[in-house]
């Protein structure tokens, strides 16, 4: 039961994450590492598995999939995965959008990992550069036109997301809400309006045999001159995260919480001083998060001299072993005097539900576990 009075039996470190001695910890914890957990001290590497059956982690490289928007400027983003609770899904867009587009079953958060452009919103224009956040509430109407080809990881959640409660830092650590930008409205005129009228296409879970539904105006959907209120888009960028960092120890992923909707928790893993202790371990340890599946993208940088692969989409399905390879924690160890930043910039999707991979995920995995 949970309790102030954790025990330790049989051989382990005095310190959590730090001294093993050639053991590998490895945590067996409930509720995304803040609810009971237990550290266990093995003597293999517990990631070294083959899998056989349909809950097995996947690894895919976003440049070698091809979204439907990345070649037809009428395709809709490629699913990646999804649950009851959000869809994951990948755009790589270079033309303007043809149409206007409102994604109606919840609110829908796009990390630029390449690329800049232009959003044009009811609320008024955000323009978007590599490692924005772009947040567009529910039933939002907006249209990209992408200066530079464009590629998006895309959450689309079925609830709405929402700032993480205040913790022990206070309301700006380690995401601070001032630093966001929100659109000034400027209304468009009519034009010429299309022999259809302006199409705005409205982007769903699949109903009968489709996901989307079009709707003709005759007037511009964009037709707002002014808004008020607290439900707005607008786009962050992660140069503005201030990032929370410990010498002693490497901290919880949740600690880079950055949004949340219900079952999904978006982190922001970036760079930061390295863990500068003694004997402390500087990578996440292994663990399998049994309450959570987890999807890390990899939008750039390096693990102690190591450099990230930029695109890498990883899936891990919970209750099943993840985490660095033994090699890569060795080599933190080995170069600990080297490095004393870590340099990566990662960004983590967190699931209650199980996540189900699309069959062009399937199709692409690397096979790293089979």
């Amino acid at each position: 039961m949970e309790s102030f009075v954790h025990l330790r039996k049989g051989q382990t470190p005095e310190r959590m994450h730090a001294d093993l001695g050639g053991l590998k910890d490895d945590e067996l914890g409930r509720n995304g590492f803040v609810g009971r957990t237990a550290t266990l001290y093995r003597r293999n590497d517990p990631t070294a598995f083959r899998s056989d059956g349909p809950l097995r982690p996947t690894d895919v490289v976003a440049s070698a999939l091809t979204p439907e928007d990345s070649t037809d400027p009428a395709g809709a983003p490629l699913l990646l995965y999804s649950n009851d609770d959000c869809e994951v899904l990948l755009s790589r867009r270079a033309a303007a959008m043809p149409f206007h587009v409102r994604y109606i079953d919840g609110d829908l958060l796009c990390f630029t990992h390449t690329g800049s452009g232009r959003l044009e919103t009811e609320f008024g224009s955000l323009d978007y550069r590599p490692g924005d956040w772009i947040y567009l509430p529910k039933a939002c109407t907006w249209r990209q036109l992408p200066d530079t080809e464009t590629t998006w990881l895309m959450i689309s959640a079925t609830d709405e997301f929402r700032v993480p409660p205040p913790g022990p830092l206070g309301r700006h650590f380690p995401f601070d809400p001032t630093r966001v930008v929100i659109p000034e409205p400027k209304a468009h005129d009519d034009g010429d309006v299309p022999a259809d009228g302006y199409r705005v296409r409205l982007m769903h879970r699949e109903v009968a045999g489709t996901r989307s539904t079009s709707l003709y105006y005759q007037h511009h959907p964009l037709d707002v001159v002014g808004w008020q209120g607290d439900n707005f888009p607008f786009t962050f960028n992660i140069a503005d995260y201030n990032v929370v960092g410990s010498e002693r120890v490497h901290l919880v992923p949740t600690v880079h919480l950055f949004m949340q909707a219900t079952g999904v928790y978006v982190m922001n893993f970036l760079p930061r001083p390295a863990e500068s202790a003694p004997g402390t371990e500087r990578i996440p340890w292994y663990h399998r998060n049994v309450d959570y599946d987890e999807i890390a993208f990899f939008h750039g940088g390096s693990l102690f001299g190591v450099p990230m692969p930029p695109g890498l989409i990883s899936h891990a399905p919970q209750g099943v072993h993840h985490g660095a390879p033994e090699k890569a924690r060795e080599r933190a160890r080995r170069k600990f005097d080297e490095y004393d930043r870590v340099d990566w910039s990662v960004i983590a999707i967190d699931t209650r539900r199980r996540l189900q991979p699309s069959p062009a995920a399937l199709a692409h995995d690397l096979g790293q576990h089979r």
